[in-house]
């Protein structure tokens, strides 16, 4: 642990809390009870933490607690800081939406796929799109060759987001776009395949994830440099905050930055200061912070070590009431609200004995659950190999169903509050966060701590310790460094992807191309790239033409000769 880390960790009320402020029967039990059972049988290691290294201490009493007060660090379900929930009721009035994520081949398999999800019981859609898609270009670019439709469904015009959504009523169905880079454009175009289904954008609901930060921070999929994709970012707040009253503009991401490595407390910590960098875009561009801020959202991983991923939601809620209200001067209650959509764990998925995987993403669901999420992805089994064929996705989507009707864990708000052991935790983690938001704002800022590279070595560093304990043994994943399954029988199979299918989305984008009315379009790409190189909110103009069928790439080609692009800068 490095001096920084240290620093943090000390920071953390319940890192001390073992030997600081015993009460006499703990001290008594422990020089004791204790002691004789240690003496009889030493324990498995001498430390005992969790993954973001907070010590887990012998046992907790409410001496663990320190000045905890449940009034204002807990509160009741619903209100603030939010800490037990954001709704009254929670789960004994609606379960979270259960999305299962998909995408692939061409829109035309894809509808497919969510028609099929749907009729099993899902209740919302997610999206992924393929690589070219993400970054900005058509499915026939030379970028883009054999990439089309291999991790996500392609979509390049209006056209194929009508054929990704044929048969499907977008005023009834609510719609997660897991898109960043071009979330305005595929934003646009959902607008645009919405009115064309005669729905009225009052009615049309989902979510963009639409966060460009932890693309340069974990991911890697950015076109333009931070500063012009901001604007993109806050044009998006604007106009949904007039136009689509109930659209959730952003999804802050802190789940690929896990899934790049990064412990619970940098995830959450990370997470949260994107939160802060957009709510200050936001205000800068003139926007109350109670005309947009409740329709912000955020998208955490989750993994298997239960308590403290329960902990970790919990305290994302109450770190983000606090600031909204003592930091923004937040009054709308809804603007205060941590509302977050939750994956599993993909990245904890193993190639190796892929069954083991239903147990990995089942305990991650249940932390999600119990830490009170609004929606939920299960991954599938077999997502190590390849994208999961229909059976692992109905599998996937069966376990949501069981936790939801079967475990029970869903009759009361936040039924671990109270827990000594997990009101440590929730109070360590906060510590954890606080103490690298402080650095980041000595830093000045997040804009400036993503291009001085601190949140992408913390992270580097954190997987780099994973990696060796995982490889010396220290840390256990089942079936990969113990307890392997040898001569296990067949090769699972797995979704193939058609190579026909790039074919057919080329042929298909071409004849899009050829059909549309050229004057239309190049009128509205004029009136694009006038307001570009100006001032003015982007959607309107880029709603006009996506109407126009102007492409995903032409549109994105048009700012990247307009804004440049982002180059990351190397330091050694």
């Amino acid at each position: 642990m490095n001096d920084e880390a240290s620093a943090r960790q000390s920071a953390a009320p319940g890192a001390a809390a073992a030997g600081a402020s015993e009460d006499p029967g703990l001290a008594r039990w422990r020089a004791t009870t204790r002691a004789k059972a240690v003496a009889a049988s030493a324990e498995r290691r001498e430390t005992f933490a969790t993954t973001s290294e907070i010590p887990v201490a012998d046992v907790y009493t409410p001496a663990a607690m320190g000045e905890w007060d449940p009034a204002a660090d807990l509160g009741m379900p619903g209100e603030y800081p939010f800490t037990r929930g954001v709704q009254a009721t929670m789960y004994r009035s609606r379960f979270w939406t259960m999305r299962q994520y998909a995408g692939f081949a061409t829109a035309a398999e894809t509808n497919e796929r969510f028609r099929y999800l749907l009729e099993q019981g899902q209740t919302g859609l997610s999206v992924a799109f393929d690589l070219p898609t993400q970054m900005g270009y058509d499915s026939d670019a030379p970028e883009a060759e054999g990439e089309v439709g291999r991790v996500g469904v392609p979509v390049s015009s209006l056209a194929d987001m009508e054929t990704l959504f044929a048969g499907i009523p977008l005023g009834t169905v609510s719609t997660s776009m897991t898109i960043n880079a071009t979330a305005p454009i595929l934003l646009a175009l959902y607008v645009a395949a919405a009115e064309k289904q005669g729905v009225p954008r009052s009615a049309v609901s989902g979510t963009t994830q639409n966060d460009i930060l932890k693309e340069y921070v974990a991911r890697g999929t950015y076109i333009y440099p931070p500063r012009a994709s901001m604007r993109l970012v806050t044009d998006v707040f604007e106009f949904a905050s007039a136009e689509l009253p109930k659209w959730n503009t952003i999804s802050i991401s802190g789940y690929h930055m896990r899934e790049a490595g990064a412990t619970a407390a940098q995830e959450l910590a990370f997470t949260l200061a994107d939160g802060i960098a957009y709510v200050e875009a936001a205000v800068a561009r003139g926007l109350d912070v109670d005309d947009f801020a409740p329709r912000l959202s955020f998208f955490f991983a989750a993994w298997s070590e239960l308590f403290e991923e329960v902990a970790k939601f919990r305290a994302a809620r109450r770190m983000w009431a606090r600031i909204m209200k003592e930091r923004f001067g937040a009054k709308n209650p809804k603007s205060m609200m941590c509302r977050f959509h939750t994956q599993t764990a993909g990245s904890s998925l193993t190639a190796q004995s892929i069954d083991n995987n239903v147990v990995r993403t089942t305990l991650q669901a249940l932390a999600a659950v119990l830490g009170g999420t609004q929606s939920l992805h299960t991954n599938s089994r077999d997502e190590a190999l390849a994208l999961p064929t229909v059976e692992s996705a109905r599998l996937a989507l069966r376990t949501q169903q069981i936790i939801a009707h079967e475990a029970g864990v869903t009759e009361t708000p936040d039924p671990l509050a109270g827990s000594w052991f997990v009101e440590s935790l929730t109070n360590d983690l906060e510590a954890a966060a606080t103490a690298y938001l402080d650095e980041i704002d000595a830093m000045g800022g997040t804009l400036a701590a993503i291009e001085g590279g601190f949140q992408q070595r913390q992270i580097q560093e954190s997987a780099y310790r994973v990696q060796r304990e995982i490889e010396r043994g220290d840390r256990i994943v089942v079936g990969v460094n113990k307890f392997k399954d040898e001569g296990t029988g067949t090769r699972p199979s797995i979704l193939k992807i058609d190579p026909e299918g790039e074919r057919r989305q080329v042929e298909s984008l071409r004849l899009v191309r050829a059909g549309r009315d050229a004057a239309s379009w190049a009128a509205t790409m004029r009136r694009l790239e006038e307001e570009a190189k100006g001032q003015a909110n982007l959607l309107p103009a880029i709603i006009e033409a996506v109407g126009a069928y102007a492409t995903v790439g032409e549109i994105a080609d048009l700012l990247r000769r307009t804004w440049g692009i982002h180059r990351e800068l190397i330091t050694v």
